[in-house]
């Protein structure tokens, strides 16, 4: 019995080893996902919107552009702070955020946990597994993720810093509307650290505690 216990655990090490060894580690690429919102007449206001991330080391950025406008958000690692640019109706906006800032920001996603199933599906020529993430609140969403590919930086979506490997397709909903991501391409080329630098001028700014303010109508 002992020896046999003893097999089984050598077989588990083993084949644990496997599963990390196939892991490809994505230190530097560009990911883009095509996003579809189910919403009737507002999901074709914003048909055709997408979000692009970039990775560089420790340094990310995200752009999500639609129809109505983008958001971006920077975070560079050599300053240790970010900032968030929203460009709608002619109105071009940077809010600057701290390190504190930037914690505080992604403070509510840091209790997520994952649930993974045993449900595996093809998406976009990737093998993916599906986990169910539950959110403090309560509330859940789907996530189809890649345990074949994981990210260099844990932190570049703090949604998915906990998740065993790369977010394929995932949905959040956000009032009526549900937010369908789905992986559109990966690109390893060279990603240029001008991608990470915060604009000089061109916006009106503010810090993140006057919009804070602002969204409490304070």
């Amino acid at each position: 019995m002992k020896k046999m216990i003893i097999l089984v655990f050598f077989v588990y090490l083993i084949l644990a080893g496997n599963e990390a060894f196939s892991q490809k580690v994505i230190a530097e690429a560009t990911i883009v996902y095509d996003m579809t919102i189910n919403a009737g007449s507002q999901g074709n206001a914003l048909k055709g919107a997408s979000t692009t991330i970039y990775l560089k080391g420790k340094n990310n950025r995200t752009d999500m552009v639609s129809p109505l406008g983008k958001e971006i958000t920077i975070f560079n690692s050599k300053l240790d702070n970010a900032v968030i640019l929203k460009e709608f109706s002619g109105q071009k906006l940077m809010i600057t955020l701290t390190k504190d800032n930037w914690k505080e920001k992604n403070k509510m996603y840091s209790d997520i946990t994952f649930d993974l199933t045993n449900e595996y599906k093809t998406i976009e020529g990737y093998n993916t597994r599906k986990a169910i993430a539950k959110m403090p609140d309560g509330k859940t969403f789907e996530v189809y993720y890649s345990p074949e590919l994981v990210t260099a930086n844990k932190d570049y979506d703090a949604t998915f810093s906990k998740l065993p490997g790369l977010a394929i397709q995932y949905e959040i909903e956000s009032g009526k509307m549900t937010f369908v991501y789905t992986i559109a391409k990966i690109s390893y080329d060279l990603v240029p650290v001008s991608q990470f630098d915060f604009p000089l001028s061109g916006y009106r700014t503010m810090t993140y505690e006057e919009n804070q303010s602002l969204k409490k109508g304070n």
